[in-house]
């Protein structure tokens, strides 16, 4: 294999990006004209059922159980198909990156783009999964960062190389396979003396690495559980094992799902019935 060297400017080469060739540009803003669809519900979620908006939806499903008015509905966004660069969304999250979210509860609707702003408001908002403490608020948001920021390195790094690039190279997949294992050790010995993530208490900071790292430890992630050997991490498998045991993150990782089969997706969630049903198939089939 020949040497890739650099040109002095790059451009943009539309035929590169193997499985997202068609989708990812250099440039921002919107491609085309579409307007966002807007429910019953004051809060509208605009999302896609990968581990960013899983996120999002675990936590509104968390709110729900736990009593507070925090019903949504919730829209596809196919980003296969490019929803993400239609105008209204883009309006919403001028980053066109799923999960988007409006507000529409206070006088002045309010927007929010990345999923991590939208559980801190909502934890805000419903005084919920985040500690008024002012050194515990600090921890969990020490982790809710922490896999904000790394997060990245194992779906664009690792999940990119690994699953979806054209060819399978070495240097990059051992680069973010090492990168992604010691970010699974980082929190093996974080929960080797804690029950959750942050301490003693569920919070936002589970929900949000949940979908991440106990989707990689659950074999649900790029079929690379034996190429990781996610099994030498014991403390992250109990601690994800006992976040997917919660009825509500079975809830939240149904909605806006378009894998698996046809009458298990869930396009679009309106109401707590529309969850109903899909929860039953995959309890029923064993796939929930």
């Amino acid at each position: 294999m020949n040497e890739y060297v650099p040109p002095k400017v790059w451009t943009w080469d539309k035929e590169n990006g193997g499985a997202f060739a068609s989708t990812n540009r250099p440039i921002a803003g919107p491609t085309h004209d579409q307007e966002l669809p807007r429910g019953e519900h004051p809060i509208q979620l605009y999302s896609l059922a990968t581990p960013n908006g899983q996120k999002v939806t675990i936590m509104l499903e968390e709110l729900l159980a736990a009593g507070h008015d925090a019903e949504y509905d919730a829209y596809l966004i196919n980003i296969g198909k490019g929803d993400q660069f239609g105008s209204g969304f883009v309006s919403v999250n001028p980053n066109s990156k799923i999960p988007a979210m409006m507000d529409y509860g206070p006088e002045t609707p309010i927007r929010l783009f990345e999923s991590g702003s939208m559980m801190v408001y909502l934890a805000d908002k419903f005084g919920a999964f985040l500690s008024k403490d002012v050194a515990q608020r600090a921890e969990t948001m020490n982790w809710l960062f922490w896999q904000m920021g790394s997060a990245p390195f194992v779906g664009g790094g690792f999940g990119h190389f690994y699953a979806y690039a054209p060819t399978k190279q070495e240097y990059p997949i051992n680069r973010y396979a090492m990168e992604t294992k010691r970010q699974l050790d980082v929190l093996d010995r974080q929960l080797a003396e804690h029950e959750f993530v942050s301490g003693s208490d569920y919070t936002i900071a589970d929900m949000a690495i949940f979908p991440w790292y106990g989707g990689l430890v659950l074999g649900r992630a790029y079929n690379a559980a034996e190429f990781l050997d996610v099994g030498t991490y014991e403390n992250v498998i109990r601690w994800a094992k006992q976040i997917d045991a919660r009825e509500p993150v079975k809830r939240g990782r149904c909605v806006n799902a378009a894998g698996g089969p046809e009458d298990e997706h869930l396009p679009e969630r309106h109401s707590a019935a529309d969850i109903d049903r899909v929860v039953a198939l995959r309890k029923e089939r064993g796939t929930v």
